[in-house]
């Protein structure tokens, strides 16, 4: 089911509507200095280089917004929530990965992981996002940069984001070496490995 077809009345299976975004997060939320952050792409790239953008590089590309629900894999929605930022398309089109890659490696603060595939990093509501409902992200849903995967139950979406890398084959996450299922689709009940 791609992001166009699910239902917009509805919630996945399994879910349950809360009124606000809850802060979850494994370890203490990190203080990042923006004059040092920034976002590297790397392993199979197309031109096989690698590409850093600073701050000033990441805040200059084109901005999106997305209007999305988030699911956490503990059983709880919230609805109609606004990403702004800048897509994961643009991302993937500045630094293209090289065709036979099939995953992405995205990591963040703490040595925290998540593989993606391609497929869903590239989906147009995917967003790698700075605001949530016209504000700033606060340092506890990530801030400076959250990656926003709506389909995807939350834990797919590492806050406080750091790296991509393009590979050929899924590494397993932090949560996907815990248990948690590789891809998490939210709308096929995707929460544990065993459904792998």
């Amino acid at each position: 089911m791609t992001a166009s077809q699910q239902p917009t009345d509805q919630l996945p299976p399994g879910q349950h509507e809360v009124a606000q975004l809850r802060t979850k997060h494994y370890g203490k939320v990190p203080r990042i200095d923006l004059s040092r952050w920034s976002l590297n792409i790397g392993g199979d790239t197309l031109d096989g280089g690698a590409t850093m953008l600073r701050w000033e590089d990441f805040t200059a590309l084109p901005r999106a917004a997305v209007r999305a629900d988030h699911h956490c894999a503990a059983g709880w929605s919230v609805t109609d929530l606004r990403w702004d930022g800048v897509a994961a398309r643009t991302i993937l089109d500045l630094a293209p990965p090289a065709p036979e890659v099939g995953h992405v490696l995205v990591s963040a603060v703490w040595g925290y992981s998540s593989s993606i595939r391609l497929a869903d990093l590239a989906c147009d509501d995917a967003i790698f996002a700075t605001h949530l409902d016209g504000l700033p992200l606060t340092p506890e849903h990530g801030w400076p940069v959250r990656l926003v995967l709506p389909r995807l139950y939350g834990y797919k979406g590492p806050k406080w984001v750091q790296s991509l890398e393009y590979q050929q084959f899924p590494q397993r996450g932090f949560w996907e070496d815990r248990g948690y299922h590789l891809v998490g689709d939210a709308w096929r009940e995707e929460r544990y490995s065993y459904q792998e």
